[in-house]
């Protein structure tokens, strides 16, 4: 394939030499329909669009990957912390009977709760630039670290955890002092 590289004196007439090259060349080929055209030109700013394109479509992608990921951490942080509240039911019983109130309860296990999620945050934002520049070494390029990005993971990370630790938080504080003192 043969490539022919031009460039305009300025922005604006780019348009106007992308269509007078095209004009010469269906008359060099002998061609009058542009369905027949056995060449095409195009711009750079048409290579950019696609790339562009291409990067909001695998944006989009990461985008779902993440949200699918935070959901499943979400959850797991549920399951550990409803079989914490299993696991504690007489804990929880005597600490009523001791006079904990239910908020009192409920600030423990959302405690808990964000402890896990920071921990695990903290732990994905590590591994993530440990991918990375692993990654970048191995395809030689440089990754770049956005600190914004990361407390935004970070950020929702944390936001996950709280809001997955609401629902084992308010069931151990609704406990009954009397029936989790019976509980084996």
């Amino acid at each position: 394939m043969n490539t022919i590289y031009l460039q305009g004196a300025s922005r604006d007439r780019l348009k106007d030499l992308q269509e007078r090259l095209t004009r010469f060349l269906a008359e060099r080929h002998g061609l009058t329909d542009p369905n027949d055209y056995d060449f095409s030109v195009a711009k750079q700013q048409d290579a950019l669009e696609s790339v562009n394109a291409t990067t909001r479509t695998l944006t989009l992608f990461l985008g779902g990957v993440a949200a699918i990921s935070l959901l499943v951490g979400g959850i797991g942080i549920m399951n550990i912390m409803l079989v914490s509240v299993t696991e504690r039911t007489r804990e929880i019983g005597v600490r009523k009977a001791l006079g904990a109130r239910p908020r009192d309860i409920l600030a423990q296990f959302l405690a808990e709760s964000i402890v896990l999620s920071v921990g695990g945050g903290t732990l994905g934002v590590v591994l993530g630039l440990g991918l990375a520049g692993a990654v970048g070494r191995a395809l030689t390029v440089t990754p770049v670290f956005s600190p914004g990005s990361a407390a935004v993971a970070f950020f929702f990370a944390v936001l996950v955890g709280i809001f997955f630790g609401l629902y084992p938080a308010w069931r151990a504080a609704r406990l009954d002092p009397v029936e989790a003192l019976r509980y084996e």
